[in-house]
C-alpha cells in the first residue's frame, strides 16, 4: 500500500513510518524537515520490506500537500506542536502554529478530495466527545489548563474529518511516552480504556491495524497501552 503520513519526522509520525516500512509498505514521510529526519542514521533511519520517500513541506501549504498526496492509497495525519504546552498555553509562544492540527487536516482534505483519495486516519486525543467523562479531575485540568489551546483544535480537526465525506478514522489516545513498548495497544470504540499513558509505538501499531480493517472507517478508537 502506498501511504502518506502527514508529520512524520518525530513522535507518533516517526514510529508509524518505521511501522509501516516494517510490515511492508511504500511510505511518503512529509514534513517540513523530512530529508534530514531521515538522513540520520539513528533518528530516522527505518528497516523493513517497504521503503521510504521524504518529502519536504508544510501541510499548511495546499500546493505542497497535494502533490503528496496524489497516487496515494491513504493518508494518515499526526500533526502536532512538539514545544513546551505551558509556553503554547500561557505565552501563545510555538515553532508551529497553534491551529496546526485543525487547519492542516482540512489541507489534507480538500486535496484527498481533489485528487479522488478516499482513506484517512487522523490521530486525535482522548478526552474528546464523550470520552471527557472517563478522565479524572486532574486530567481534566490539565487539558483545561496545560493543554487547552491545543485540545480545542483537535476538536476542530475532528468537525473537518467527520465532515469530510471521505472514508476516515479517529485515532484517540491516551497520554503518549517514548517508552519502547511495542505490544499490541487496547482499542475500542467505546471510549473504555486500560491506563491514561501509551507508548508511541503502541499507537503506531494502531494506526497501522485500523489502515488495514476496512471496519474501522467511520470509527473513533480509543487507545490505551
Amino acid at each position: 500500500m502506498d501511504v502518506l503520513v502527514v508529520g512524520a519526522t518525530r513522535g507518533t509520525g516517526l514510529a508509524l513510518t518505521r511501522r509501516l516500512v516494517a510490515d511492508g509498505h511504500r511510505v511518503t514521510a512529509f514534513g517540513r524537515t523530512a530529508s534530514t529526519a531521515f538522513a540520520s542514521p539513528v533518528e530516522g533511519s527505518v528497516d523493513g520490506p517497504g521503503s521510504v520517500r521524504p518529502v519536504d513541506g508544510d501541510a499548511l501549504d495546499p500546493d505542497a500537500v497535494a502533490k503528496a498526496v496524489a497516487g496515494q492509497d491513504a493518508v494518515v495525519v499526526t500533526l502536532g506542536i512538539s514545544d513546551n504546552p505551558l509556553a503554547v498555553q500561557w505565552l501563545h509562544r510555538s515553532s508551529t502554529p497553534a491551529d496546526v492540527r485543525s487547519r492542516g487536516t482540512a489541507t489534507v482534505v480538500a486535496a484527498m478530495r481533489e485528487t479522488g483519495v478516499r482513506r484517512l486516519v487522523v490521530q486525535s486525543t482522548y478526552g474528546l466527545g464523550d470520552s471527557w467523562r472517563h478522565l479524572d479531575l486532574t486530567w481534566k485540568l490539565v487539558f483545561r489548563f496545560v493543554i487547552g489551546r491545543q485540545f480545542v483544535d483537535s476538536g476542530r480537526q475532528e468537525e473537518v474529518v467527520r465532515g469530510s465525506g471521505l472514508d476516515w478514522t479517529l485515532v484517540r489516545p491516551v497520554s503518549l511516552t517514548d517508552a519502547a513498548d511495542g505490544s499490541p495497544a487496547h482499542v475500542t470504540t467505546d471510549d473504555t480504556r486500560r491506563g491514561l499513558k501509551v507508548s508511541r509505538a503502541q499507537v503506531a501499531g494502531a494506526h497501522a491495524g485500523a489502515l488495514a480493517d476496512p471496519g474501522t472507517v467511520g470509527a473513533t478508537l480509543s487507545v490505551s497501552a
